[in-house]
């Protein structure tokens, strides 16, 4: 079965996500972005309706927040424990409280993730429980954007139909700006999740690899999609001219 959004497609089973999360930016966000995936994302507002949705329905996925009204997120997740329920969860925690995060584990979280959430750390994570507890996520081979398209598994990159050879480094950096599209990203958010880099780069590399990318995926195309945003870092998305 195909599922197709707006900007990429994804070939893979269609899941369900239940996400409880009391931020409605916080909610829509992760929702947009579980949704990119091809995944399906219904939202509960508070730790009450949580429960009563995770009673009701089965869910291949659980995300909750650790501080929701009514029902906190950690008394939601034993609750959830209790019923020899083994669906996957990952509990979000504010920055403010990232050394209570071994409560979220000790009630039963299989990660924690801080907020506010980066998409390609979720979309990471997410990919790594799934492989832990055995679930079949189907194939994700195809990331595509306007006219790019990227094989996931092949690993050929093609643009309006012509293929674009891409060092290892370079591939990897357009999956995350690819995942990430329409969010300014800073030097330092690259050099953390492309190169694994945990402190700021002392270096220009970053700006170095964007200039060979830009050079095989932009150059030589009318609608350019890789835009500096100046003293911030860069973005990818259609230009507005194009778009």
């Amino acid at each position: 079965m195909y599922f197709r959004n707006r900007n990429s497609e994804f070939i893979l089973p269609q899941m369900k996500f239940l996400l409880i999360e009391h931020n409605v930016r916080t909610a829509s966000r992760i929702k947009r972005i579980l949704e990119d995936e091809g995944y399906s994302c219904l939202i509960a507002s508070d730790g009450i309706q949580g429960r009563k949705m995770v009673l009701k329905t089965s869910w291949d996925f659980i995300i909750l927040n650790r501080t929701l009204p009514q029902l906190t997120g950690v008394e939601l997740c034993s609750n959830i424990r209790n019923q020899n329920n083994e669906v996957p969860i990952i509990m979000l925690t504010d920055v403010k409280h990232r050394n209570k995060m071994a409560e979220g584990f000790e009630a039963g979280a299989d990660d924690c993730l801080l907020l506010p959430v980066d998409a390609y750390e979720l979309l990471t994570r997410i990919t790594v429980l799934m492989k832990r507890k055995g679930i079949e996520t189907g194939s994700r081979a195809l990331l595509t954007y306007i006219d790019l398209e990227m094989n996931l598994d092949s690993r050929i990159v093609k643009r309006g139909g012509i293929e674009i050879n891409l060092t290892p480094r370079e591939f990897s950096l357009l999956e995350y700006m690819m995942r990430n599209r329409g969010k300014v990203l800073s030097r330092e958010e690259i050099a953390q999740n492309v190169w694994q880099v945990a402190t700021a780069p002392k270096t220009n590399f970053v700006d170095v690899y964007i200039t060979y990318l830009r050079r095989k995926i932009d150059k030589k195309f009318s609608a350019k999609l890789i835009h500096t945003k100046h003293w911030m870092g860069y973005v990818f998305k259609v230009d507005d001219i194009a778009a």
